[in-house]
């Protein structure tokens, strides 16, 4: 990883920081736009639809055009979207307001779709994971400063302060794309940096010669899936569970910061999601120190999902404050080692399919978390935050145990499968060495190449 690729993190996590400085000042603005709490529920239900209808077309528009182009594109898009309720921030129209969270969830998918396919490209196959855990770091500690400086910045420039800044960190991203020019994109093979031929494994079938996700059967949709093995389009569904269950305690915290601490609930969320970016960093620097062990790929993400969901349930049981900070590094680390595995995991698909794979997982994803944040909402009405939490995060572990069952399963039947061949030909089968049994191969069928040490 080079100066500029580190270069393009700060400016990201400039863009993140405002992001997220928005999402409490956007909340505020809706329920003063609408004047009703549903008003509000219905905005933000624009912004997910706009940004899951995004992921679904995602991959035909990196496709159709350079990486580069739409990271720069939405970015300016999302700065005009900012200053125009900036401008407009006294005498804003529902409609106006309604516009503008369309193009920023449709832009926040977008930008996060071209980015993470293009890591492989800026910095190399063998050098992803550590790319994005600097990127999750980065991202991390961008989300505890935009949540921990809203109300300041809200309190003394109002909203119009608080979407100039926000609308600023789209610039600012939007022009060190400009200004560094990073490769974001192969030439015409379709690989990538380090796989000129794309033919690194994804687990993915192709046919007909073509990308593992042929349009010409089955329908549109199904063609944006077809092709895909088993386990890759497990691996993708439970990361739209995750989203959910991770919906429910994102709705369920504020309750638990008053129910704790009724004087000063916001420093019960700040000390909490401080101690959450800590445990992201430490799974960064724990992982781009990692040189084998066992797989990386969908066996890894499902353990950490298993630990987060539980770490984030024992946060919800009312632990004493030393107990409760530890529960949010761990559930931080959990969820850390999850993102950066997850895409490095999506990023080992031939440069071709990448954008359309991240293009269904932001599709999963924020189907997850907009599903999720209904059905939490409504369930906090009748049940306690700990019941709720538990039963969330419970259906995310369950399906994990059953992504871990289905790997476990294909990993026999293929060691099955080696042995036969081994005495059928009477020959030791080189496709699997003693003590890998593709256990650093991320997963995949065929051996695809292992993430990298220091």
């Amino acid at each position: 990883m080079d100066l500029r690729f580190r270069s393009l993190v700060v400016a990201h996590a400039v863009s993140a920081y405002g992001t997220y400085l928005n999402l409490i000042a956007l909340s505020l603005f809706s329920y003063e736009v609408t004047g009703s709490a549903l008003g509000v529920g219905a905005v933000m239900a624009v912004r997910l639809l706009s940004g899951v209808t995004a992921g679904l077309t995602a991959g035909a528009l990196t496709a159709r055009l350079t990486r580069r182009t739409v990271m720069v594109a939405t970015d300016l898009a999302q700065t005009l979207a900012m200053v125009v309720l900036a401008l407009w921030a006294t005498r804003t129209p529902l409609w106006v307001l309604l516009a503008a969270v369309v193009v920023l969830g449709a832009g926040n998918t977008f930008f996060n779709v071209a980015l993470r396919s293009a890591v492989p490209v800026m910095v190399g196959q063998d050098d992803r994971a550590r790319a994005n855990g600097v990127l999750v770091t980065a991202r991390s500690i961008a989300t505890v400063l935009g949540f921990a400086s809203a109300a300041p910045v809200i309190a003394l420039g109002g909203f119009g302060v608080a979407f100039g800044v926000n609308a600023a960190s789209f610039a600012v991203s939007a022009g060190a794309v400009l200004l560094l020019r990073p490769r974001t994109d192969t030439g015409g093979d379709g690989g990538s940096v380090s796989d000129p031929g794309g033919t690194e494994d994804s687990g993915s079938v192709t046919e007909d010669g073509g990308d593992g996700f042929s349009s010409r059967r089955g329908g549109w949709l199904r063609g944006r899936i077809v092709g895909l093995a088993g386990p890759l389009l497990a691996l993708i569904a439970l990361r739209g569970l995750d989203a959910l269950a991770s919906a429910s305690h994102n709705v369920a915290l504020p309750l638990a910061a008053h129910a704790a601490e009724p004087s000063e609930p916001a420093v019960f969320m700040a000390r909490f999601w401080a101690a959450w970016a800590v445990g992201t960093l430490i799974a960064h620097q724990v992982l781009k120190r990692r040189s084998h062990g066992t797989s990386w790929g969908e066996r890894a993400f499902a353990v950490g999902t298993c630990a987060m969901s539980l770490c984030f349930v024992a946060a919800f049981t009312g632990p004493p404050a030393p107990a409760l900070i530890a529960a949010a590094v761990a559930a931080g680390f959990a969820d850390g080692w999850t993102e950066i595995v997850y895409t490095s995991r999506l990023q080992a698909a031939p440069d071709r399919q990448r954008a359309r794979l991240f293009g269904l997982s932001a599709t999963a994803e924020q189907s997850g978390f907009a599903l999720g944040t209904i059905a939490a909402a409504a369930a906090l009405e009748a049940l306690p935050a700990l019941a709720v939490v538990g039963v969330f995060h419970g259906a995310a572990a369950c399906g994990a145990l059953m992504l871990m069952f289905t790997v476990r399963r294909r990993d026999a039947r293929r060691d099955r499968d080696h042995s036969d061949r081994s005495s059928t030909s009477g020959e030791p089968d080189r496709s699997s060495t003693s003590g890998e049994k593709g256990e650093n191969t991320h997963g995949t069928s065929t051996g695809a190449r292992p993430l990298p040490g220091p």
